[in-house]
């Protein structure tokens, strides 16, 4: 269903296409990697206790998105647009990506580095990452293939840019994200190069059904902080935040990688410190959080407010 040329790229990218509509894809983290080689493991283990090598990072919505954000290190101009034309059933998502996550592993048997016992337990993931690419609620039976991965006993983290409230409603996963780009309306409108006229409408609206969430599931903010862009207006930013009242607010810095290089510069990723140094000022006007967890390395800090345990148990 996608055009050859971005078949050809996202190969070369190492994507796995799944499904007969090739609207789903996997690719196998860094983190993933680096934990079955016993080096290191990502800040979602760290800050939630999900398993790094047991993760499957995929998408249902394979380059459709509503935004076209200037940090975003994915090939924008490659956007297929916001409706799925034909789509594939949850169970055959969910089969294929654990088909393909294993294939995609299996140059890692051999390795002398490797730990054989995270490398054979990595064949079955028990969490999926619902962010690699695209906006998840563009996949109209999100809620199926949610529910589809309970019945299976395997988590969900769904990273969405709240351009759809209305899906938003509907999903319970384990874990409900919404990223944040901007303190302001001109500013989002800008960072997000949104398709609707209405998107800070949409966003606001999103933010609110986002407080509705947290008593079903685990809600998170995501802030990703752009040196020189949005670095500012902390105070207005905690009156968005507490419009959602999220369980947990991950502050990030944007990384200098992919396809954003094209757009942004490398003095636009801060530091650890200038991470951490904003989080406090946001802290000032958000007496409810604290801050209980950083991943220097991913120059990303957790606050919390702590309503919900950060573990799965």
């Amino acid at each position: 269903m996608i055009p050859a040329q971005l078949e050809l790229l996202l190969k070369k990218q190492h994507y796995a296409l799944v499904g007969k509509n090739k609207h789903s894809a996997v690719q196998i983290c860094n983190y993933t990697k680096q934990s079955i080689r016993g080096k290191d493991i990502c800040y979602k283990e760290k800050f939630y206790g999900i398993k790094s090598h047991r993760c499957c990072q995929m998408t249902p919505a394979i380059e459709f998105c509503q935004h076209k954000c200037v940090f975003c290190w994915r090939a924008i101009e490659h956007n297929q647009g916001i409706n799925i034309p034909k789509i594939d059933n949850p169970k055959e998502i969910i089969d294929e990506c654990m088909k393909a996550q294993k294939k995609l592993l299996a140059g890692f048997g051999g390795s002398k580095d490797a730990d054989k016992k995270k490398f054979q337990e990595a064949q079955t993931p028990n969490q999926f990452a619902i962010s690699l690419s695209g906006e998840p609620t563009i996949y109209k039976k999100l809620p199926e293939l949610l529910d589809e991965l309970k019945q299976r006993n395997i988590t969900s983290f769904v990273v969405s840019n709240g351009e759809n409230p209305e899906m938003l409603k509907k999903i319970n996963p384990t874990q409900l994200y919404v990223s944040m780009i901007a303190p302001n309306e001109p500013l989002f409108k800008k960072i997000s190069n949104s398709c609707y006229k209405d998107c800070w409408k949409r966003y606001l609206k999103a933010l609110k059904l986002l407080k509705l969430k947290s008593k079903t599931t685990r809600t998170v903010l995501r802030l990703t902080l752009i040196k020189g862009l949005n670095m500012l207006e902390p105070e207005n930013y905690s009156k968005l935040i507490t419009l959602a009242t999220p369980d947990f607010i991950e502050i990030k810095s944007y990384m200098h990688v992919g396809f954003s290089q094209k757009r942004l510069k490398r003095e636009n990723m801060p530091l650890h410190e200038e991470v951490n140094k904003f989080a406090q000022e946001l802290l000032k006007f958000l007496p409810n959080y604290k801050l209980i967890g950083e991943k220097e390395i991913s120059r990303v800090v957790l606050l919390s407010n702590g309503k919900k345990n950060k573990l799965i148990a």
